[in-house]
């Protein structure tokens, strides 16, 4: 969505003293900094992620505007608040508060939600709230405020591993969720099955990994494997082996090409590979069936 506001450029609107910054860490869809500041009255515009503000110390009476709406609270630390994306709001404060902003992608947010759903989420809202005491949240921030500060061992792995804990925990008990149609048993649509078959005939010959199939259809790759094998009563790579080995069959009873030439056509690492397939499935090599097809 264009013209909403990075958490890089909250500055620009918020003034504050940065603290500690995750900038430069090699992190996706996650970003944390901590800021100092002063009393202020601000409007913020709307934001690309979801943002998470845990308070750390001083503690100041809180008035923030959302949705046209205003909401009371005196913040102080081990209180956070909670605010969706894409939504302008307003905040006001009078003493000087130290915080820490957790910065989570809309991407991120709508793939555990299909995931943890099983089926395919459009969109997901916070529920605006000023302060809530949540232990598992304000815990999930310090861990990842302390990953920014050691850059231990396997960094960007492990801020991914809580980001997605956090975020289970806000779905449960912080969010709205919009599905897309729902779909038979938690299988693909009839026109995701058509579209996914599309493309799998159209690249047998290119690798076709999960993760290709699955951002074909815009889906994560745990949740396409699921639907898929539920749509078509195998999993995706036997599916893929099955598309592969039924062309190649066809080429060879229909066309003069050399075997080595199929077996590259139809996605096979070489003419022994297609061979070993192609004789566990049809109980004949390659070349034996080709002379009986003629």
């Amino acid at each position: 969505m264009e013209g909403l506001l990075s958490f890089e450029d909250l500055p620009d609107w918020v003034p504050g003293d940065v603290l500690l910054s995750s900038d430069g860490q090699d992190w996706r869809n996650v970003a944390l900094r901590s800021y100092h500041y002063r009393g202020q009255d601000v409007v913020v515009p709307a934001m690309n992620d979801f943002m998470l503000v845990s308070y750390k110390a001083g503690s100041t009476p809180m008035q923030r505007r959302f949705d046209g709406r205003w909401t009371r609270e005196t913040l102080g630390p081990g209180a956070t608040s909670l605010l969706t994306r894409a939504q302008k709001c307003c905040w006001n404060w009078r003493e000087p508060i130290d915080v820490t902003h957790l910065y989570l992608s809309g991407s991120l947010v709508a793939e555990v939600a299909s995931e943890v759903m099983d089926c395919s989420v459009s969109k997901v809202a916070l529920h605006d709230i000023l302060r809530t005491d949540d232990p598992v949240m304000s815990h999930a921030v310090d861990a990842i405020a302390e990953e920014t500060r050691s850059r231990g061992l396997g960094g960007a792995l492990y801020v991914d591993t809580v980001a997605r804990g956090l975020i289970i925990h806000m779905l449960r008990n912080y969010a709205s969720v919009r599905v897309h149609e729902t779909r038979r048993s938690g299988a693909l649509s009839p026109l995701q099955e058509r579209r996914i078959i599309e493309f799998i005939d159209a690249n047998l010959n290119s690798s076709l990994d999960l993760k290709i199939m699955a951002t074909a259809l815009g889906l994560t790759p745990c949740l396409f494997a699921r639907q898929f094998r539920r749509s078509f009563d195998k999993p995706p790579y036997a599916f893929v082996t099955t598309r592969r080995l039924e062309l190649a069959r066809r080429l060879l009873a229909t066309t003069h090409l050399p075997i080595k030439a199929i077996a590259s056509d139809c996605g096979f690492s070489d003419q022994a590979h297609l061979t070993r397939m192609f004789s566990t499935e049809f109980g004949q090599t390659p070349a034996v069936f080709r002379r009986h097809a003629s």
